[in-house]
Order: structure tokens, then C-alpha cells, then sequence
């Protein structure tokens, strides 16, 4: 189950491409964590996620229980979790960008270096929303896309990113999701993004040990 409808954020001259069973995992993964990032869930987000199954792995055990409360959960009850998260408003708030969680504020440094990154990978920037290029899922969209093969980024160039863009703070930023108070829907899926941050980070360090 592909969960795409990601709206992703850059023209990339979109083309069908074959890509292998890990990349489309990897896709899949990438998909599922910008689209609950970017916006409340719809009702049908959280049907697809309800009929999620996971293996005995730490990620399949992480789906298993992000679909439970999926299922058990009223829509209206996750939108509130997320206004409470990420709407600006509420006592919960989380802020999902790489500048306030390198440097400590908005607007900064790491997101100069993001910019100057997607210069330098060709990308043609689109409207996404008002939000700077460092927001989460942002960030996510593009590793989605480049894992699906719809931009021809080589998975050298996919291991710098993440190792430059990612590594520094998503890994922080999913755990603080995880241990957020009375948000029980957004704590699985911080779950679900930090043991994929570390099962990515293993990945690329296993491609390249030097």
C-alpha cells in the first residue's frame, strides 16, 4: 500500500520508473510520515493506515500499534491532536524545522544550506503551502520522491542529504513526537519516524563504511 497523494513540493518531470522492493518501502515510508506531517489526516488517510499489518520487527511492531489507534480513534479526535501539535496555538506545540532544531530559531542557517542543496540537485521549487523548504515534511516528500525513482538523484547523493539535512535533528524531532503529552496518535507516529531515521542511518552507513 503505496500512500502516496504526497503533494510533493518540487517539479521533478514526473516519469514511471521500476524500482526495487527496499526503495519502494523506503518510498512508502517517507510517504506516510510527510502526509501526516503536512496536514490533519482524512478520514480515508486513516482507514489505509487502520489496515496496516507489521511483522516482529521494531518498525512492524511501530505499524502495528500506529494502526490500532488508527482504528480506534475518531478523525476528529487526530485533527485536534494536530492543530494542539503544529497549528501555532496549542500548549503541545512542536516546531518541525530544521533551523529551530539545529540553531534554536526560524529562518536560519540550515535552511540556506537546504535551499543551496536543492539548488545544486536541479530542483525547480513549486508553491508548498507558505511553509519554508526545512519543515519535515518537506523534507520527507523529497526523500520520497527520490527513493521512488521520479528524480534522478543516485542513492550516493540520497546519503549525503540525509546525512547533512536529516541526521543533525530529524532524529530529535521524532523522539520529542514521541513523548509528547496527550497526543496518543502523533506519539506512534513519532515512533514510526524515529525507528526509520535509525534503520535509514544504518542503511547508508552499511553502503559506505568508510
Amino acid at each position: 500500500m503505496i500512500f502516496g497523494n504526497v503533494d510533493v513540493a518540487f517539479d521533478t518531470g514526473k516519469r514511471s520508473v521500476q524500482i526495487d522492493e527496499v526503495d519502494l518501502a523506503r518510498l512508502q515510508e517517507y510517504a506516510l510520515l510527510a502526509n501526516l506531517l503536512k496536514r490533519e489526516p482524512t478520514a480515508d488517510l486513516l482507514n489505509r493506515i487502520a489496515a496496516l499489518t507489521g511483522d516482529g520487527s521494531e518498525l512492524g511492531l511501530a505499524h502495528t500499534k500506529l494502526a490500532q489507534c488508527a482504528e480506534q480513534m475518531k478523525p476528529d479526535a487526530v485533527s485536534e491532536e494536530y492543530f494542539d501539535l503544529f497549528g501555532g496555538l496549542g500548549t503541545k506545540g512542536l516546531l518541525p524545522y530544521a533551523s529551530y532544531y539545529i540553531t534554536g530559531s526560524l529562518y536560519g542557517r540550515p535552511l540556506l544550506r537546504l535551499r543551496e542543496t536543492f539548488q545544486e540537485l536541479g530542483l525547480s521549487q513549486v508553491e508548498h503551502d507558505g511553509e519554508p523548504e526545512d519543515h519535515a515534511a518537506t523534507i520527507c516528500e523529497f526523500m520520497a520522491v527520490a527513493a521512488g525513482g521520479e528524480m534522478a538523484i543516485p542513492f550516493s547523493s540520497q546519503r549525503d542529504f540525509f546525512r547533512e539535512q536529516m541526521a543533525p535533528w530529524m532524529s530529535r524531532f521524532f523522539a520529542d513526537l514521541e513523548k509528547s503529552t496527550g497526543v496518543p496518535f502523533y506519539n506512534n507516529v513519532g515512533t514510526v519516524g524515529r525507528v526509520f531515521m535509525d534503520i535509514e542511518r544504518k542503511a547508508f552507513e552499511l553502503a559506505d563504511p568508510g
